[in-house]
């Protein structure tokens, strides 16, 4: 299982439209998850950064990434700026059912794909029981 933690996202979001300032995105890095069969698949935006400047780092069950996009408007006169520049963050928490040895990272198109496989101990199987006179069956868990 994926898990998200951002205790602070809903009052920034909050503060940000009660301030007027709803029309600038609240997250540099907006994402996509989901579980496709055996493996959760987790996809970043990241369009106008260049794939050299994006970091994948996993530590235990955290997995970072980091991107870079550079500001299109420096040193000119600026009439619209709504896109952020600069380095940016994001830190997702897989569950101890993910296994984030295997991980694997894609960048076509301005989105960063990560595949993490389900753990095997995680996988659903079936137990042998066996019945009083011997015989065995199957039993889905």
């Amino acid at each position: 299982m994926l898990m998200r933690t951002d205790p602070f996202g809903d009052i920034d979001r909050l503060t940000q439209r009660l301030m007027g300032n709803g029309t600038r995105p609240t997250n540099p890095m907006p994402m996509d998850a989901y579980r496709d069969e055996d493996e959760f698949v987790v996809s970043f935006d990241l369009p106008g950064i260049r794939a050299e400047s994006i970091d994948l780092e996993v530590e235990h069950n955290v997995v970072t990434v980091s991107a870079e996009r550079s500001s299109a408007v420096e040193g000119r006169e600026t009439v619209v700026c709504e896109r952020p520049a600069g380095r940016f963050s994001r830190q997702i928490f897989l569950g101890e059912t993910l296994n984030s040895d295997n991980i694997s990272a894609d960048y076509t198109d301005g989105v960063l794909t990560l595949r993490v496989p389900v753990a095997e101990q995680a996988k659903p199987r079936k137990i042998s029981v066996t019945e009083g006179s011997g015989q065995s069956r199957q039993i889905s868990t």
